[in-house]
């Protein structure tokens, strides 16, 4: 079993639940390229990268679009590590960051996350914050926690705000 990005559950509103995220350390790649794309080019220097250096995979794998055209792919570092304590990417396209602690609102789904999936749950929790007068602070992230080659129906999803929540 892979080991999973930490948090706090803070509140639930049906499926949906207000987190903590605990800080931890991500390794990133800029990807230019449509949404259907840019999970596959960026997993492929995302996980050189951890191979390379003896890092444990974790999950999930996070997506979220950057600016119109680009997204950032994303892979949690084990809980053990600290920027201080990781290897520096030989592979210039990766580049690593400290994640602080956040609160966010995550609505799992399973399936293939196709676009239209992906919009249609990412619709569903921008109503249900709203109807629970939490504030959405950033762009929708959409994290996979399975491998491309686990049937669809069986693979587990998020998506996830960052939100403005107060306990």
């Amino acid at each position: 079993m892979v080991e999973e990005r930490q948090f706090k559950l803070i509140k639930k509103f049906g499926r949906v639940e207000i987190r903590q995220y605990l800080p931890v350390v991500m390794a990133d790649v800029l990807v230019n390229s449509e949404y259907k794309n840019a999970a596959n080019i960026g997993f492929r220097p995302l996980v050189s990268y951890i191979s390379q250096n003896n890092i444990a995979m974790t999950a999930p794998v996070i997506q979220e679009q950057n600016q119109e055209g680009s997204w950032v792919v994303s892979f949690v570092m084990p809980n053990n590590y600290q920027l201080s304590n990781l290897p520096l990417p030989s592979n210039t396209d990766v580049t690593l960051r400290e994640s602080p602690s956040y609160f966010a609102a995550a609505l799992p789904f399973s399936g293939i996350t196709t676009w239209e999936k992906v919009s249609q749950k990412e619709k569903e929790l921008q109503d249900i914050l709203k109807s629970n007068s939490v504030s959405i602070l950033g762009s929708v992230q959409i994290a996979r926690f399975d491998p491309p080659w686990k049937p669809g129906f069986m693979r587990r999803n998020e998506v996830i705000f960052p939100v403005n929540y107060q306990e």
